[in-house]
């Protein structure tokens, strides 16, 4: 009898373990860090056989772990580079992306910071070093110390893109590892100045600032008249199949997108 109960045991393991799922994904902090984990509990609630093994180290590795075959799905906050969807093809990989959220690079400084807005000119110099104290733009004399994401960062290379017409950032620039860690640079710092996803905005001590009279919001985000809104993307190899499709599908529906508007992002239209 204990042989048969042993047998039975087993037998119903090896049935679960076929058909659970480990659903990898790799890449961005802007959705890694918040949205996608708050996505993921959401989805487990309907779907317990499936776990999930979220990396967010940056755009690019989401990307590259596409190329490589090492992720489901790559979250990015940004296009491909063209050296990666060639370094894919050359792998036997297509990628594919969706667009799952907008969001709007929010310029931050200290809440005790005078400034409360600049031109899309005057976000160029400072990032780039032009312009090195608040005074020359109307606030307290102060030198100003400017914090930036690390170099895997789609963010970073989106805003050097977006707000620095290309340019490259000043040499006094600090990088840091994500949006959680500028937020608290700036939030401590009255003389910082930094950039995060608008899901971050509520982090203690900072504000975000006008960029030629508009702030980052879901409206102003959503109608592309805030200067630095984005989309942000899932990439797959080709068309997703299996789980994989199926967090995608409920990412981008009415129940996903509601998490999205919860967490900070602009929902899709």
């Amino acid at each position: 009898m204990k042989k048969i109960l042993a047998l039975s045991i087993a037998a119903a393991l090896s049935v679960c373990s076929v058909h659970a799922t480990t659903l990898v994904i790799k890449g961005s902090d802007t959705l890694g860090a918040k949205l996608v984990p708050q996505l993921a509990e959401a989805y487990k609630a309907t779907h317990p056989d499936v776990s999930f093994n979220i990396a967010a180290e940056g755009s690019t590795t989401g990307i590259a772990a596409i190329v490589d075959g090492t992720a489901d799905i790559g979250m990015a906050s940004r296009r491909a580079f063209a050296t990666e969807i060639s370094s894919a093809a050359a792998n036997g990989r297509t990628l594919k992306p969706t667009i799952v959220a907008y969001d709007g690079i929010a310029v931050i400084v200290n809440s005790a910071n005078g400034v409360g807005a600049l031109t899309k000119k005057q976000v160029e110099q400072i990032f780039t070093g032009e312009i090195t104290d608040w005074s020359a733009v109307g606030g307290s004399p102060g030198a100003i110390s400017i914090y930036t994401r690390n170099t895997s960062s789609g963010t970073y290379s989106d805003f050097a893109k977006m707000a620095m017409s290309g340019g490259n950032y000043a040499g006094t620039a600090q990088k840091m590892a994500g949006n959680e860690e500028i937020a608290s640079e700036v939030g401590k710092n009255p003389n910082g100045i930094g950039y995060v996803g608008m899901a971050y905005l509520a982090a203690a001590g900072v504000k975000a600032i006008a960029i030629d009279g508009v702030k980052p919001s879901i409206t102003t985000v959503q109608n592309h008249s805030y200067a630095l809104s984005r989309s942000t993307f899932y990439y797959t190899n080709g068309d997703p199949t299996g789980e994989a499709a199926a967090f995608l599908a409920f990412t981008i529906s009415p129940a996903g997108q509601k998490i999205v508007k919860e967490v900070g992002f602009a929902p899709l239209k």
